[in-house]
């Protein structure tokens, strides 16, 4: 899961600016190396840690009012590069477009500009390649990257945090981070979906029994079923694209909160990073969390829904039900029980959509009781969102591989069928079109339900006469409406199950999910 807590798509700095274009125009690294001939030795720089770490502690970048450095018991207690870190790519990106803007206002130089991205380049190869030094010392991504550039570069390092605070930093990075993550979220509920019309497909003409209250209520097309939980997840996927396009606005130069008095340009930073917008206000923009919030409370819908699309398949798995068999590539055994083939990853799916609820709580708990405007508080608000996205996303990965390795048992679902008077509504409408009211024609097929249950027989099986004994409206015509196949041949209301409505239903969905 590694991969969805750091995007590859953002490795590369990219601005597409107007009226700025020429601003951020950065020379290749091989251009820009021959000037900086101690990125020979980066390696070094970058991974090792000065000699006199282990006597005494490395000044804090913020540490210039502090006469005592912290406790080692603090300084544990409040780094968070140990999870953090998994926002480098995105906090490079934000300081590459930060540089670019600051050189073309005049705040630094040009060359200070090509010395920092070259630095950041190289910082970036050296994390990929796994050889960069996280120090907890450092506390975090930003300040162990920003240490780190001035290792490499020198002076010019100390300029890239003009007019930025880590607190717009990271608001910074944690909207690109989020904003990447929906986008890989939504890819995989699309490959759920198609696996789930994939499924419908290869089941065409299927008929299940439908359930209300756990119990048998009408005859519903498998189709019709499968289709439903393809609904559940399209209103999933468009709450993750309203929240990526709430949260696509640019914290950025909002600095702690009040802003800057330097002549910064923040309309030019969040074209680059691919924002609509600068946010408006300077304090909102450092303690907005509602896009983390709207995030993860997506994220718990989403694991909701895997969650009664997985309890229905455990169910239908069970021998009791029987409607379902996981091929092995999808279940586990007994460690004692030699005969069990279990759904566990459907249980497993179950049981995980608990932890991305417990993700927002933790969330929701955290944002509730804290004054404007950044608090360090907020710290606190990286882990839940890591571990809802990687959480979810396995959750979908998995269901999309249960959903592509089930059969269902048609033999098995047909004598199963008639059990449970599922055409008792279709004969109810039956009497609505011969003209008697609703409310008595409901009360002509619970008595014919009760003859039935009285005798151990399927409404199919009551004669004219026996029908005629409870309504004389009946007439032959009624056998058109009795049975599971004719209840559904009768349903046409749009979005029913009929064998039309749903046969329009699927033919949506294949073109919207251009599934060949």
């Amino acid at each position: 899961m590694e991969s969805l807590l750091v995007s590859s798509t953002c490795s590369t700095f990219s601005p597409i600016l107007s009226p700025h274009k020429h601003a951020l125009t950065a020379k290749p690294f091989f251009a820009r190396a021959a000037r900086l001939p101690f990125l020979a030795h980066a390696s070094q720089h970058v991974n090792a840690p000065p000699a006199s770490m282990a006597k005494e502690k490395e000044a804090k970048l913020w540490g210039g009012r502090f006469e005592e450095s912290v406790t080692d018991a603090v300084e544990k207690f409040t780094e968070s590069i140990s999870f953090d870190k998994a926002l480098y790519k995105h906090d490079i990106m934000g300081s590459r477009a930060h540089a670019s803007m600051l050189a073309f206002k005049g705040l630094i130089s040009e060359n200070d500009r090509d010395t920092i991205l070259q630095g950041l380049d190289e910082i970036e190869r050296q994390i990929e390649a796994g050889k960069f030094l996280w120090r907890t010392d450092r506390e975090d991504v930003h300040m162990n990257i920003e240490a780190a550039l001035t290792d490499l570069v020198g002076e010019s390092a100390k300029k890239l945090h003009t007019a930025r605070s880590r607190n717009d930093q990271v608001a910074t990075d944690f909207r690109l981070w989020c904003r990447d993550a929906i986008d890989r979220i939504i890819s995989r509920i699309k490959n759920l979906q198609v696996a789930l019309i994939k499924l419908a497909i290869k089941n065409e003409g299927l008929i299940v029994p439908g359930y209300t209250h756990l119990q048998r209520a009408q005859p519903v097309l498998l189709q019709h079923l499968l289709l439903a939980y393809v609904e559940q997840l399209e209103r999933d996927a468009g709450r993750l694209a309203d929240c990526r396009e709430r949260l696509n606005f640019c914290p950025l130069g909002a600095c702690a909160l009040a802003g800057t008095g330097l002549p910064i340009d923040r309309f030019m930073t969040s074209d680059a990073l691919g924002f609509t917008a600068p946010m408006r206000n300077s304090i909102d923009a450092v303690s907005d969390r509602d896009f983390v919030m709207e995030l993860l409370s997506a994220n718990s819908i989403t694991a909701i829904h895997l969650s009664r699309l997985g309890e229905e398949w455990i169910l239908w798995a069970s021998e009791e039900f029987g409607f379902v068999t996981p091929s092995d590539a999808v279940s586990t055994g007994s460690s004692i029980m030699p005969q069990k083939k279990n759904p566990d990853p459907m249980e497993l799916v179950r049981g995980k959509s608990a932890r991305v609820v417990g993700d927002l709580v933790s969330l929701l708990v955290l944002c509730k009781g804290l004054p404007q405007a950044y608090n360090r508080d907020l710290q606190e608000d990286k882990e839940p969102v890591f571990d809802s996205v990687k959480t979810i996303a396995g959750m979908l990965e998995v269901s999309t591989e249960f959903a592509q390795n089930i059969t269902f048992n048609q033999e098995r679902i047909q004598k199963a069928l008639p059990a449970g008077h599922l055409d008792a509504t279709t004969l109810a409408d039956y009497l609505v079109k011969k003209g008697i009211p609703f409310r008595t024609s409901h009360d002509i097929v619970g008595r014919a339900v009760a003859l039935c249950v009285s005798r151990n027989s399927q409404l199919l099986d009551l004669s004219l006469d026996e029908l005629n004994s409870i309504s004389p409206v009946f007439d032959k015509e009624v056998y058109e409406f009795l049975g599971v196949e004719n209840s559904i041949k009768k349903f046409s209301s749009y979005g029913s199950t009929g064998s039309e409505c749903v046969a329009s239903q699927l033919d949506y969905w294949i073109a919207k999910l251009e599934i060949q």
